[in-house]
C-alpha cells in the first residue's frame, strides 16, 4: 500500500491544519515553497524547527511502527512534518525536542544515532525506553515525550490517512461522508 500526498493532506486535516491553499503547496512539489519560505532550495527552510538529521529519525522511526506493507513512508512523514511545521511551528518543536532525546539515547546505549540503527535495533530502542507503553505527555518526562511527539504522531499520521485507515478497515471513519456503499456493507466485507 503507497502512501500518497493525498493521504498527507487528510492526515494534516485530521490533526487541525488548514490544508486548502497549503494544500496546494503540497501538492505542487517540495522545492518551489522552499524558495518562497526564504530557503536556500533545499527543504529545511519549511521544516521550521526540525533539521534534517530529525526528519531522518522520524523516518526511521516511522519505519519500525508502520506496517512492512505500507510504501512511501519517507515522502509521506516528510509532507506531513512539512504542513505541520508550516501552520504549527510550536507542535513541531516538541517534535524536534523529542527526537533530539530519541537520538541522544541512542547514541549513548548503542553509539549511533537512532536513523543509523538496524531496524530491530530501533524497535530494541523504543521498547527499551518505553515508549510503547508509557503515558504519552507533552509536559512530561523525556520517555512521555518521545510516546506524544515521536510514536502517537506518527501513528495518528497514518491511521488518519486513507491508505493507512484501509489497512485497518476505517477507511471511511465515523463522520466522513463516504457514500451509501460504505455504510451498507458489512465489517468484514
Amino acid at each position: 500500500m503507497e502512501l500518497s500526498r493525498r493521504d498527507a493532506l487528510v492526515a494534516l486535516s485530521a490533526a487541525g491544519v488548514a490544508v486548502g491553499g497549503g494544500g496546494a503547496v503540497l501538492l505542487a512539489g517540495d522545492e518551489e515553497p522552499d524558495r518562497e519560505a526564504g530557503g536556500s532550495g533545499g527543504s529545511s527552510a519549511s521544516l521550521g524547527p526540525i533539521d534534517e538529521g530529525g526528519l531522518e529519525t522520524l523516518t526511521a522511526a516511522a519505519d519500525v511502527l508502520y506496517p512492512d506493507q505500507v510504501a512511501g513512508v519517507d515522502e509521506f512523514v516528510e509532507r506531513f512534518v512539512r504542513g505541520r511545521a508550516r501552520t504549527q511551528p510550536d507542535h513541531v518543536a516538541g517534535i524536534a525536542d523529542a527526537v533530539a532525546y530519541l537520538d541522544d539515547y541512542a547514541q549513548a546505549w548503542f553509539d549511533e544515532e537512532f536513523a543509523d540503527l538496524a531496524p530491530a535495533t530501533r524497535d530494541r530502542a523504543l521498547r527499551r525506553m518505553n515508549a510503547d507503553t508509557v503515558d504519552p505527555d507533552p509536559d512530561g518526562s523525556d520517555e512521555q515525550r518521545v510516546r506524544y511527539f515521536v510514536v502517537n504522531e506518527l501513528l495518528f499520521a497514518l491511521y488518519a490517512s486513507p491508505t493507512g485507515g484501509k489497512l485497518v478497515g476505517i477507511e471511511n471513519p465515523q463522520g466522513h461522508p463516504g457514500g451509501t456503499e460504505s455504510y451498507q456493507r458489512g465489517p468484514n466485507a
